[in-house]
């Protein structure tokens, strides 16, 4: 842990909730479940200590976060299996652990708070700090690099894609001016650049004005959409019949994605028309939220991190045909 981060106060986000709505899945039996990102461990030490016969896979791309998680999980060591992988290799992870199949699959998507609450790692707007935004420190691009290298087209894609971002040409172009310059190389540069190059009038009314671009660039430095596209399908594979999947997200990119996904699984695959349900066509999942649920305002008073989270979550009521 780097000298600039305090000690993490991590509160899981619909601690709760989620305990709930996996409980059925796990209780009173020797289950299985995937906690595809363990962050620091909360929601993963929380179901560990409510089902002792519970063994969870715990993945995460952050070394130092399998770190931490592997301290506050010691208890449970017998009990746990820390592998250090981003979550679409899920189908991966269980073949090497000689794991068929699993009870449940827990996914809190976003930037965690480890990596919030580390300035050296550049993922805050409100912090100085070198444009890094990695979640794993030891692959793939930075943020500066994305920024310092990226046409003018792969740019505005980036931030249109990812940040819906509307003034994508215009922050793309004061980019390129300053690139020419000199690099872009710190999170406090970034945001210089962008109240210049976003009007004042947007400014009052939507948000901060680098909200949008350092989501963006985080989700391409971590390829985080194509992750998830490959693990929420992956996931349901893997899930038993009576198993259980949720899924915390925390922008609309990423709640559309599984809202898609889920509604399929859910959704019956004979010919419309027809007018019986053809045997092995039914819906494979059921949907066990109506919509995406919210955190309720006490929790967001104990935790502001819960104010943009959307949950949804499904039960698999049928093998794959």
């Amino acid at each position: 842990m780097s000298e600039s981060m305090p000690a993490p106060r991590h509160v899981p986000v619909l601690l709760r909730r989620v305990l709930e709505l996996l409980d059925p899945a796990l209780r009173g039996r020797p289950a299985v479940l995937v906690d595809a990102t363990l962050g620091l461990g909360g929601h993963s030490a929380a179901l560990l200590e409510a089902h002792p016969e519970l063994t969870v896979v715990g993945l995460d791309r952050d070394p130092q976060a399998l770190g931490l998680a592997g301290e506050r999980l010691a208890a449970h060591a017998g009990r746990v299996h820390l592998v250090h992988a981003v979550y679409d290799r899920l189908p991966d992870v269980l073949d090497e652990l000689g794991i068929p199949e699993v009870h449940g699959v827990l996914l809190d998507l976003g930037v965690s708070s480890l990596q919030l609450d580390d300035t050296d790692r550049g993922f805050s707007y409100s912090r100085a700090a070198d444009l890094d935004m990695r979640m794993d420190p030891g692959s793939g691009p930075t943020a500066a690099e994305v920024l310092n290298t990226y046409t003018a087209p792969e740019l505005i894609r980036v931030l249109r894609e990812y940040g819906e971002e509307r003034f994508a040409k215009r922050i793309t172009s004061a980019v390129l001016r300053r690139r020419a310059q000199r690099p872009l190389r710190t999170s406090e540069e970034l945001v210089e650049l962008l109240y210049d190059a976003v009007p004042a009038a947007s400014r009052r009314t939507g948000g901060h004005p680098a909200k949008r671009t350092f989501q963006a660039l985080r989700i391409e430095v971590n390829g985080e959409l194509e992750a998830l596209r490959g693990v929420l399908p992956a996931a349901l594979h893997a899930t038993a019949v009576g198993g259980r999947v949720v899924v915390l997200a925390y922008h609309s990119l990423e709640d559309r994605l599984v809202k898609r996904c889920f509604t399929e699984a859910a959704s019956s695959t004979t010919p419309a028309g027809l007018p019986v349900e053809l045997p092995g066509h039914g819906p494979r999942w059921r949907l066990l939220t109506r919509g995406a649920e919210l955190a309720g305002e006490p929790e967001i008073a104990e935790n502001p991190r819960a104010t943009p989270v959307r949950l949804r979550a499904a039960e698999r009521i049928m093998e794959a045909t």
